[in-house]
């Protein structure tokens, strides 16, 4: 039964993830699906390009939230639900981060919304706010400087992951995260960041040719 529960809860957060808010904020703003313009990416940059600041600010907090949402479900589902001393599989850590991992695939391919979802940038925040709050703090760093200096988004994302990949496995091994077995983290944590790398493999070709845009925002009417 408690496997059961816990299949249901990775499943639900996997639900959570799939609701795209970038074609729900831009269907409502402008009755348009973002994925027909602009780069065609049903996430935060693209929203702030074509239908301005509300909208784009909007996603960016909603993805945010549906992240950590799905994440503390995990969470307390594991803890209060299924964990005990002989089952340590069952550990809040492992519940918060399977749910990472499933919103996170739900974001990115949605069962809702034709497996046409985003890259996950806006929705990782949330879930690093709650799995590791140092990593995307030190992620969010990395990524402001890329756009103080580079002004792109894609980059600034790719290396923001790259931050957040490398101190969450540290602080796995460190044994900072909880009793948990780190190598399953870090197998958790190396398949976020390929996803995340993967959603952005196009703007990766344009960022080594020189081609990827600027960022740049629709003014609000």
């Amino acid at each position: 039964m408690k496997f059961i529960i816990a299949v249901l809860t990775v499943i639900s957060a996997y639900l959570i993830g799939s609701i795209n808010f970038a074609v729900i904020f831009t269907n409502a703003f402008n009755h348009t699906d973002i994925r027909d313009y602009g780069s065609g990416n049903a996430g935060t940059t693209n929203v702030l390009r074509v239908s301005g600041v509300k909208a784009g600010a909007l996603t960016f907090v909603a993805d945010a939230l549906k992240g950590a949402v799905a994440c503390i479900l995990g969470m307390l589902v594991f803890k209060y639900l299924l964990y005990t001393p002989d089952m340590p599989i069952f550990s809040s850590v492992y519940g918060k981060f399977a749910c990472a991992f499933a919103c996170m695939v739900g974001h990115c391919w949605p069962v809702f919304f034709q497996f046409r979802g985003g890259k996950a940038a806006a929705t990782s925040v949330g879930i690093f706010a709650v799995c590791c709050p140092p990593a995307i703090i030190l992620g969010l760093v990395g990524f402001a400087i890329c756009m103080l200096t580079a002004k792109m988004v894609s980059l600034g994302s790719l290396v923001a992951t790259v931050i957040v990949v490398i101190v969450t496995i540290i602080y796995a091994h460190l044994s900072l995260l909880g009793d948990v077995n780190p190598w399953v983290i870090s197998a958790i944590m190396l398949v976020c960041g390929f996803i995340v790398f993967y959603r952005h493999k196009d703007n990766l070709v344009r960022i080594i040719n020189g081609t990827e845009k600027r960022f740049s925002v629709k003014k609000d009417k």
